[in-house]
């Protein structure tokens, strides 16, 4: 006997089923939909190089170079396992990444977004294929202005994924050159940008396209549907095989013989074929645009879209659809959250998205892109871990101290770059530290904002070390006599003596204007001068021995160089015409009256006895800084004084020579604007001074300043000795000579355009030098700053070695030497 089942016991489950999968699907639309995947966003920039002039087909090759390393990055991305399982299915995929194009207050920056947990993967796959790239973690951008109307919308593809869009391969120039274009024609406040999610495509496409090809050449027509979707509603093979079963085998046979695939049907089933071979990408692709205006933002946003039909393919190709500005507020949603949108996916292979996406090509010549504005270079591996700390070095997310050794220091320093790159920071940062560490240290200043800064950061326990040679302090001037010289070491008044000549030949360039004649009479004066210092020694008894004939015979009473006498007896005095000792006397006075008569200078180089003995100064471990700011001393008088500091030192290291060699502590001599205070000495200095333990730190501005008249020998000494070399921002004329010391890790452009307080550096190891590397100077200035030790200890310095001007005018006048 037959049951009898009550239907209504059938079609309850089942409608109960079907509600479960309504409700089951509901909530998933809802939670996708609001789903949110922290994302870490990355600002990346590329250093500009400009290629080389080439004609057009290499020019074609290099963009195509350069383009094609954003494949390799892609299909890296495009590599990654795609997820899968039930729980992905219901709460959605959460793997894809973000590549955005924005532009904002006139610069087109390019970002990358990256699920947390690939963060990691991304950097390592940026730098594997752009490494000179810097790569900047960022907090997310807002491009919005809340008093702009703001635009979204979305761009698909139209026709089914397997048909290829343009790529770049197809193309004579950058393909991403029409839509940047668009980008960099904003106003003020305006802002573009363009958003492409890309994530990996599940397998299964790659055997989509096979049956298309396949079934396209066995039926001898193109097997694929015209509208775009998912996987399994693209194909007609599917009917095609329904109807098949409906046809003879006859029939079959028959229209297999009279059906012929075009030569473009065969073109298009290759580039499918040639797109089935690459990893793919689902792509979302966004554009918001904040505009003054809703007609500008519709403008732009139309400008943008346009710029895509570069990549259609009309001819059996794919093509981009109209834009959708359909739900503007989810569109926007998206966007902020970079919220995957698998109903306004589309898929392209890693060829045919590094064309709509790639990071800025050398070919690209659009102004305002954010490009580096020079490469970075890592700091070698055996950088010493101790030493004076000259700043840091940051790559690829590492950061590492750069420290210089005691041994190393010793063949010298040299740092050039433009006014204001960061020289000063660099020097005052190295003489903090020494003072710090108790070094005998010098300074000269020809601005006197360095001086201060330092000053402000001497600890409280060695203000008693500092000496503070101030000009500008005209009620207590500290005196400086560069004829004054130690009788236990009688060759420094050669010295003295061709180091005078050679301040007064950079002054007055005396190989133009006086010849051999003038450095005959002023030589044979200081000798006289020196020769008796208790009948006075001094800048100023050089124009009474040339024109007081008294003076000049009592010194030649206690002259004991009788080639000197003879000089002054025998020639000078019966010499006639134009070498007659009343012709040359004007000459020479002219010379030395500008400070002789200056009521600022006379003070300072009219006493007999200087502050302070500089050989002293150096093996105590002193402190001196000088204070030259050209504005308030004047520029010649600044140059004389520090020339004759500088020579001074330089004569009291040689003086060293009488000490064993370990006895002699290392002094550091500080020079800004090098180039004003040196004579040909210099090249003694640096070839030399190292055994004397005087350490020299110059600085300057451009290499120019190194020769003049046709005269390197400055500039030879300079880069023929030094050791470390520090290169600040610099001139394109300094950086095409610079560039033999820094390349190839550095070029012309890099040395041009490098950031303020950055540098190119290249410095001593164990006497060897390193590979050149990026250097970021330290700011702000190293050490503790105490405003109030300043006056303190300037006051502290000119109490103990300066002296009340009216002692030191009455003092001359005695000597019968006022003016």
């Amino acid at each position: 006997m037959p049951l009898d089942i009550n239907p209504i016991l059938i079609i309850i489950p089942i409608v109960i089923a079907i509600a479960i999968l309504v409700v089951i699907f509901a909530l998933r639309a809802k939670y996708k939909k609001n789903q949110i995947v922290e994302h870490k966003v990355f600002l990346i920039k590329l250093p500009k190089e400009k290629p080389q002039d080439a004609n057009r087909d290499e020019t074609i090759q290099t963009m195509q170079e350069d383009i094609s390393k954003g494949e390799t990055l892609l299909a890296a991305i495009g590599g990654l396992r795609a997820q899968r399982g039930q729980k992905y299915w219901y709460r959605g995929r959460s793997d894809h990444f973000g590549l955005e194009i924005v532009a904002h207050n006139n610069k087109i920056a390019f970002y990358l977004a990256s699920p947390a947990d690939k963060t990691r993967y991304l950097e390592q796959q940026i730098h594997a294929y752009y490494p000179e790239a810097v790569i900047e973690e960022v907090l997310d951008y807002n491009a919005f202005n809340i008093q702009n109307q703001v635009l979204a919308g979305s761009l698909k593809t139209k026709k089914n994924f397997a048909l290829p869009i343009r790529t770049y391969k197809d193309m004579e120039v950058d393909p991403m050159s029409s839509i940047i274009n668009v980008l960099s024609k904003l106003e003020k406040e305006e802002s573009i940008s363009v958003q492409y999610l890309i994530r990996s495509a599940k397998a299964s496409w790659h055997l989509s396209i096979k049956n298309i090809v396949r079934n396209s050449y066995k039926n001898n027509s193109l097997q694929y549907s015209s509208a775009s979707g998912g996987l399994g509603k693209t194909f007609s093979f599917l009917s095609d095989m329904l109807k098949s079963g409906a046809k003879s085998k006859s029939a079959e046979q028959n229209s297999l013989d009279t059906k012929r695939l075009t030569a473009n049907d065969e073109e298009l089933l290759k580039k499918m074929e040639e797109k089935n071979s690459k990893a793919g990408l689902n792509v979302n692709l966004r554009m918001i645009v904040s505009a003054k205006t809703g007609t500008q933002a519709k403008m732009y946003l139309e400008n943008l879209a346009n710029a895509f039909s570069e990549y259609n393919a009309y001819e059996k190709g794919n093509n981009f659809g109209f834009i959708d500005k359909t739900k503007q507020k989810q569109i926007i949603h998206d966007f902020i959250f970079r919220r995957f949108d698998d109903k306004k996916s589309f898929l392209l292979n890693t060829e045919e998205m590094v064309g709509l996406f790639h990071l800025p090509t050398r070919t690209m010549e659009t102004p305002n892109i954010l490009w580096l504005t020079a490469k970075i270079a890592p700091a070698p591996a055996d950088i010493p871990t101790e030493g004076l700390l000259l700043g840091k070095n940051g790559y690829r997310g590492v950061v590492k101290d750069i420290y210089l050794q005691r041994p190393d220091r010793r063949r010298h320093t040299y740092v050039i770059g433009k006014s204001g790159t960061g020289k000063s920071v660099l020097i005052t940062n190295m003489a903090v530290q020494d003072i710090e560490n108790g070094e005998g240290v010098c300074v000269l200043d020809p601005h006197g904002d360095l001086i201060e800064d330092i000053i402000q950061r001497v600890p409280p326990e060695r203000a008693e070390d500092v000496i503070v040679f101030s000009p500008g302090d005209i009620e207590r001037p500290m005196a400086l006599n560069l004829l004054e010289y130690d009788p236990k070491y009688p060759e420094q008044k050669s010295f003295v003596i061709n180091e005078m000549i050679g301040i007064l030949d950079k002054l007055y360039d005396l190989k133009a204007t006086g010849g051999p004649m003038f450095e005959q009479y002023m030589r044979n004066a200081l000798l006289l001068i020196m020769d008796s210092p208790e009948l006075g020694s001094t800048l100023m008894e050089v124009p009474k021995v040339l024109a007081d004939e008294d003076f000049r015979k009592l010194k030649l009473t206690k002259c004991k160089n009788q080639t000197v006498i003879d000089f002054w007896v025998k020639e000078a005095d019966k010499a006639g015409g134009d070498a007659a000792l009343a012709n040359i006397v004007p000459y020479i006075t002219s010379k030395l009256t500008p400070f002789i008569s200056n009521d600022m200078m006379r003070p300072i180089i009219g006493q007999q006895k200087s502050s302070f003995n500089f050989r002293e100064l150096m093996d105590s471990q002193k402190i001196l800084l000088v204070d030259l700011p050209k504005g308030v001393i004047g520029e010649t008088n600044a140059y004389l004084l520090g020339m004759i500091i500088v020579g001074k030192i330089l004569m009291a290291s040689l003086s060293r020579a009488n000490m064993a060699q370990e006895d002699r502590k290392d002094f550091y001599l500080y020079i800004d604007e090098f180039q004003n205070f040196t004579t040909d000495s210099i090249c003694a200095i640096l070839s030399e001074a190292r055994k004397y333990a005087l350490n020299l730190t110059i600085a300057h501005q451009y290499i120019g300043q190194l020769a003049q008249d046709n005269n390197t020998e400055i500039k030879d000494a300079v880069f023929g000795n030094v050791g470390t070399m520090i290169s600040f921002k610099v001139g394109s004329e300094d950086a095409e000579f610079l560039v033999k010391d820094f390349g190839p890790t550095f070029n012309e452009f890099d040395l041009i355009n490098i950031g303020k307080g950055v540098a190119c550096a290249k410095i001593l190891v164990d006497n060897t030098s390193t590979k050149p590397f990026s250097l970021q100077t330290i700011w702000p200035i190293m050490g503790t700053r105490r405003e109030d030790m300043s006056a303190k200890i300037r006051n502290l310095s000119r109490l103990k070695h300066g002296q009340d001007k009216r002692i030191i005018e009455a003092e001359i006048k005695k000597r019968g030497l006022s003016s």
